[in-house]
């Protein structure tokens, strides 16, 4: 073994060291308030904080939405099944180390010697790890790619729920916007550390991956946990009421994670991502009445209530008919058409974001939903409901769909010992 390779192995078990005292540090210090402006103080105080990195699970998917996004999805130029293994132990102790607010190297930024390049990259310095989470997820093509290749000896571990998402009506996707060996989701209340999370994941990659296309993301579109209020989307309208929320333990396991004798072992305690890039046409949209844009989407835009309701939590009422003898929310509404009750209970756990990428060029800004939803198998769940959606939503009319990606994310890091990737190489 190289020296080098024995820096950077050292570097690996240094990086896991104290992560978990100091995530437990930062955590338990927003539990301190009691009330008034203790109580703001411990708010603001959790949004800076650290959330643990290891788990049963991984973070980033029940955690309670952050503000901001930074998805990247990478494809692998390597073909050394031992450097890419490496990769994973490098990254995993790279993102136990940001998450809890420090460096992503041993040395970091500004300790090392002044003729080397830094192993941070130094925009982080001085900010708290602002809930910073980072969660990993499998492409379709690690296992074999576009051609058809098993280049690391993967294909017999793809799990069938990892399926290729059929072509949805309406779409317009554009490839190199789409799909992904690999993808990395880094969410953080400030959007400076969520960057800087990606950029060094990056760093650290070159020559064994590199990135295909990324996206940032603003204002979360969902809420995953009971004490947060339903944010709104670009359309104006309060966006998942009816989410799955991290304190939904049974819907969890039956929904969410995969089970035992669902696939392969390695994804047991994990769940499937969707990630859907959807163009707003945001112009259109706001030439559209208020009683037009309420009857497209089922609720009124001001409190969220399902039309014939008064709260936004009341559950809709699917069979209410208006003075006319018509459906109150009518038959191409997003709601009815969306509604667990029409796809055999099949449910979601989205934690989407806004996004505005300028302009396009023509006078339009460029805006709209990146769409992330979890589950424990897209055929059964995601599949269905947007086929329906695709087939007979008259919010069609004002979206586009450009990118779309599925990957399988493992359960979590349990343990300093373990690393992103272990059970699936191992």
């Amino acid at each position: 073994m190289s020296g080098n390779q024995v820096s950077r192995r050292r570097a690996i078990t240094l990086a896991g060291a104290g992560v978990a005292g100091v995530a437990g540090v930062a955590v338990g210090a927003g539990a301190l308030a009691r009330g008034g402006g203790e109580r703001a103080a411990a708010d603001q105080g959790a949004a800076a904080g650290a959330v643990a990195f290891h788990g049963e699970h991984q973070a980033g998917i029940t955690t309670p939405a952050q503000d901001r996004l930074h998805f990247v999805a990478f494809d692998v130029v390597t073909k050394d099944r031992a450097r890419l293994v490496d990769l994973f132990q490098e990254w995993t102790a790279a993102a136990a180390r940001m998450t809890a607010g420090r460096d992503a190297g041993v040395i970091g930024a500004v300790g090392g010697v002044p003729e080397a390049p830094p192993d941070d990259t130094g925009e982080a310095l001085g900010l708290p790890p602002s809930q910073l989470t980072l969660t990993i997820g499998f492409g379709p093509t690690l296992f074999r790619d576009a051609q058809g290749k098993d280049r690391f000896g993967l294909a017999g571990r793809r799990p069938a729920a990892l399926a290729d998402l059929p072509h949805f009506a309406g779409d317009a996707l554009r490839p190199e916007l789409s799909g992904g060996d690999l993808c990395v989701q880094a969410c953080a209340n400030d959007p400076q550390v969520a960057v800087h999370a990606i950029r060094n994941l990056a760093r650290i990659g070159m020559g064994v991956v590199s990135v295909r296309w990324s996206q940032l993301g603003f204002g979360r579109t969902s809420s995953t946990s009971r004490g947060q209020a339903t944010p709104r989307n670009l359309f104006g309208f309060k966006d998942g009421t009816a989410n799955l929320k991290a304190e939904d333990a049974g819907l969890l396991r039956e929904q969410l994670w995969a089970q035992p004798g669902d696939g392969p072992d390695w994804m047991t305690g994990g769940s499937y991502l969707v990630t859907r890039k959807i163009r707003m046409l945001v112009e259109t949209w706001d030439r559209s009445s208020l009683v037009e844009q309420e009857q497209i989407v089922g609720r009124t835009k001001g409190n969220g209530a399902p039309l014939g309701r008064g709260d936004e939590f009341d559950e809709p009422d699917l069979a209410a008919k208006d003075d006319d003898g018509q459906p109150l929310i009518a038959e191409t509404a997003h709601v009815r058409l969306a509604h667990p009750s029409q796809h055999d209970g099949a449910r979601l756990l989205r934690r989407g974001y806004n996004f505005v990428d300028g302009s396009d060029g023509l006078g339009r800004l460029d805006a709209g939903l990146f769409f992330i939803a979890y589950q424990r198998d897209p055929r059964k769940q995601f599949v269905p409901i947007q086929t329906r959606l695709a087939r007979n939503d008259a919010m069609n009319e004002y979206l586009r769909h450009v990118s779309s990606g599925i990957f399988a994310c493992p359960p979590g890091v349990r343990d300093g010992g373990d690393h992103w990737g272990r059970a699936l190489f191992g």
